[in-house]
Parts: structure tokens; sequence; C-alpha cells
């Protein structure tokens, strides 16, 4: 079988007005993580379309709920392996702005937290390509990409020399 990419997505529900993003802490029961903070996450089922993944697991996992077509890209994170995911991973994060209810834990087997974080207060204890993509996110960056686990080693050659121009 040839090697599978794990598809996952999060969301960053940002709350302008007030200052503050929706986020989980991982809980005893997390397949990893443990009592580190971060985004609303999930892999996507097969044949699911990402943004819906991201709406659905948005939802499973806080009880807040987004349209798909409010979804924005706001960052990738790829990782060269990682649980459930020995080929890799690629998370599209997306942010949103709209939304609907308030969080809840509704999954305290996996969290022992949900709920509002204000900016000025984000935890030190992040999941790290989150915590990447979160701050990329509120400093306004732009799409950012994260990569998690591969070897740096030296750019590749283009074949010749490159000059200013």
């Amino acid at each position: 079988m040839p090697p599978m990419t794990l598809l996952a997505a999060a969301v960053i529900v940002y709350d302008r007005d007030a200052g503050r993003v929706v986020l989980l802490r991982r809980g005893a029961g997390a397949k990893y993580g443990h009592g580190l903070w971060d985004l609303p996450i999930g892999k996507c089922d097969p044949g699911e379309p990402v943004t819906e993944a991201a709406a659905r697991e948005l939802y499973e996992e806080t009880g807040v709920t987004v349209r798909p077509e409010d979804l924005r890209v706001a960052h990738l994170v790829h990782g060269a392996w990682g649980v459930e995911a020995p080929d890799g991973y690629l998370t599209v994060v997306f942010a949103v702005e709209r939304w609907g209810g308030e969080p809840e834990n509704r999954e305290p087997g996996k969290h022992d937290h949900v709920g509002w974080v204000p900016v000025g207060e984000l935890p030190q204890e992040f999941v790290p390509g989150s915590a990447a993509a979160l701050g990329e996110y509120l400093r306004g960056g732009g799409v950012g990409v994260s990569l998690r686990g591969w070897a740096a080693g030296p750019p590749p050659q283009l074949g010749g020399t490159l000059s200013e121009g």
C-alpha cells in the first residue's frame, strides 16, 4: 500500500470584538498532548471535504457551529509523522469570525477544558503546530506554513547559479 498522508482540519474561532478565541486543553484520554492546549481539530473522514470536516469536528468537540463556506484558510501544518499518521499529516487550519452557540466540553473523555481564552492570556503549554498557526493568524501574517518533524537540510539545487538581479 502506498504511503498515505492523514488530512486533518482545525478551526480558529476568533471573537475579534471581545479579543478571545475558543481553545481546548487535552485531557488524560487524548491520544497525544496530554495537558496541552489546542485548537479544535480532527481528521477528515474518507470522502469528506476538509471544510466539512472542520465544521463537524468543531461542533463535535465544542458545540460551536459554523458554516463551511464561512471558513477561511489561515495556516497549513505539514508533519512528517504523527499519531495515527506514520506517513505524515497535513492540517488545514481555518479561521472563522461567525459562529453559533457557546463552547462547551462535548468530549470530556478527551479534553479537560473547552472555552474562550483572551488572546492576551494564551497559555504557553500549547501543541506546537497549533500554537504557530494561531500566533501567525493573530499577528495578521497571512496564510503560513509550519513544518513539523522534517529534517532540515540545504535547499534543493536548481541546476545553475542564482544571481541578484
